[in-house]
């Protein structure tokens, strides 16, 4: 934490510069009010003659006091508030770009909803124990033990009682500390399980309705909800069986500095200013024990806070970055050598011995059954995983050599889901090409076959997309996400299932269009339909995530049983002996 505390530390200087001087001011107002009692109004001095003007001077001096501590006091506040608000900044972004390099088993292995309480619970908890411990942690040091000198100044046999008692109070808080530290980080825990269910039951909030599981999911969030509230109450029950005896202990102090008092004062020892004096230098010690009782539930909660945002920083990427960015003499030309892969965590190959090697300016398309493998294949170009086994190529480089903005920027892909942002139409199209003009932004939509849904909209390609795309239907989104990778104009290009909304006529027109306009491309087309893979240059037929064949349409029908297989099915038998 030390690295963000520097940046900031001339802030916490002056706050806690701020705080010495505010605490002072309290710390010297009870020595006053004995004066003023003693002298000013019952003239122990002055055989009992009281001193109006003493009073009046006193007084001012009290109330400059008080309006000086009242200044630092502000001032500290706005110091903490600088310092602990731009740590807590500084970490968030410093977490946010971690997330944003990780590979997709690191999101995963973290989960969503514990990422998002990390990044806005975990580090606001952190952030309110940096701005609690600049303040609480001199406020309440200087006021217990400030409380105690002046105490023992004043008089031996007060400090002497407050001091006895001292121990007793610090146990009673280690022991109820000691109890609810390891609460703190259960309790983000459980956060974290009520935020993924939020974010889960939104996302799906279509799936859910749709299966009538409304009373099902209410009950899952109940559950997960009242886990946190007794997790919560557990904490407040410890805490709520510690502040009365805290209180407890100190008020049998000020009974037993009265009782002790008022033998002193019989006896011509002490005087009832100074009583008072104690009385008040007492409440600022319990004031101050108090003070550091939350301070150190704050340090308890912020300390597990920060493990779990250290959890974030300190996981390295998965993928470590390569050097090369430089252009080579072939553009698009993909090669697979000896390729095996298995998701992190599972012991069972997705794909097995790939071997590949796919042309620039080539159609290829991929085919084959559910789960053999094909998004899998295509997700390694573009180094969204690392192979387990043997290399992708990408224009005769490994991809692990690549430097991944270099390498990405080659590629443009459309995943099987269409992730699109609360933005304009356009806005998400230009997530492709940061720079793109209009003309290109209109030209990708016309080949994705979406300038006409577009147009027809009351703001063009300036209306405005609900969250997730949810205003926009299946085949829009998915011609709004093609459009947004055309308009990259890459030198490889992947369809990742991503025309299945689309109805054949309109997909026909889409390659058609995407064959005039990026002809040097090289395309890779993963699809489940004839239909969408009969014109392609080679189809590559998946089995079991191996390469079972690999040819032209019209050679796998003679050549491939299961191309012939999944042909008859979609396209009838009578067409295929036609």
């Amino acid at each position: 934490m030390w690295k963000y505390i520097k940046r900031y530390l001339h802030f916490a200087v002056i706050a806690a510069a701020f705080m010495v001087a505010e605490v002072l001011m309290d710390l010297l107002q009870p020595e006053i009010m004995r004066a003023i009692v003693d002298d000013g109004v019952l003239g122990v001095h002055t055989g009992g003659v009281g001193d109006l003007h003493l009073i009046w001077s006193l007084g001012i001096q009290m109330i400059c006091l008080v309006l000086f501590g009242g200044l630092c006091g502000s001032l500290n506040n706005v110091f903490v508030q600088m310092a602990g608000q731009n740590i807590g900044n500084q970490m968030r972004k410093d977490c946010f770009c971690r997330i944003m390099d990780f590979s997709f088993p690191q999101v995963d292995q973290f989960g969503t909803g514990s990422l998002i309480t990390r990044v806005t619970n975990d580090i606001t908890q952190v952030q309110n124990f940096v701005s609690l411990f600049i303040r609480g942690m001199i406020r309440t040091s200087m006021l217990m033990f400030g409380s105690i000198f002046f105490m023992f100044r004043l008089n031996r046999q007060f400090g002497a009682i407050v001091l006895g008692a001292f121990p007793f109070i610090v146990g009673t808080m280690v022991f109820c500390l000691y109890k609810a530290n390891p609460l703190f980080y259960r309790l983000q825990a459980q956060l974290d399980k009520i935020n993924s269910i939020m974010q889960e039951d939104v996302s799906g909030i279509r799936i859910i309705k749709a299966c009538v599981r409304e009373a099902y999911e209410k009950i899952r969030f109940g559950k997960a909800n009242e886990a946190l509230i007794k997790t919560q109450l557990q904490v407040l029950v410890i805490f709520a069986f510690m502040n009365p005896i805290v209180n407890a202990l100190m008020y049998v102090v000020v009974a037993v500095i009265l009782i002790a008092g008022s033998y002193e004062v019989g006896a011509g020892q002490t005087t009832p200013g100074s009583i008072m004096a104690a009385i008040t230098y007492t409440t600022q010690l319990l004031n101050g024990i108090l003070g550091l009782t939350m301070l150190f539930q704050s340090i308890s909660r912020g300390v597990a806070s920060w493990k779990r945002v250290k959890e974030v920083l300190d996981t390295r990427p998965e993928l470590e970055d390569g050097e090369f960015d430089k252009k080579t003499g072939v553009h698009g030309q993909i090669e697979f050598r000896n390729v095996s892969f298995t998701y992190p965590g599972s012991g069972q190959p997705v794909l097995k011995n790939i071997n590949l090697k796919i042309y620039s300016g080539e159609t290829i398309a991929i085919m084959g059954a559910t789960g053999c493998g094909k998004s899998s294949m295509v997700h390694l170009i573009p180094r969204f995983y690392d192979v387990t086994e043997g290399a992708v190529l990408v224009d005769g480089i490994n991809v692990r050599e690549y430097n991944q903005k270099a390498l990405r920027e080659k590629i443009a892909i459309v995943l099987q889901k269409s992730e699109l942002f609360s933005i304009p139409i356009q806005e998400n199209i230009t997530w492709g090409k940061k720079n793109a003009s209009k003309g290109e932004i209109i030209q990708a939509a016309k080949v994705a076959q979406a300038d006409r849904f577009v147009q027809s909209t009351p703001e063009g390609y300036e209306t405005m997309v609900a969250e997730r795309g949810m205003s926009l239907s299946g085949g829009q989104k998915q011609r709004i996400s093609i459009a947004r990778a055309i308009v990259k104009n890459a030198e490889i290009l992947i369809f990742d299932d991503s025309t299945s909304a689309l109805d054949l006529k309109t997909e026909a027109d889409l390659y058609d269009a995407l064959k005039d306009t990026n002809p040097d491309s090289t395309k890779i087309i993963i699809a489940q339909r004839i239909a969408s893979v009969r014109r392609a240059d080679r189809i590559v037929v998946l089995s079991g995530g191996s390469i079972e064949a690999c040819s032209s349409h019209e050679e796998l029908l003679k050549t491939c049983r299961t191309y012939r297989d999944i042909y008859q099915s979609q396209m009838g038998e009578e067409e295929y002996h036609g």
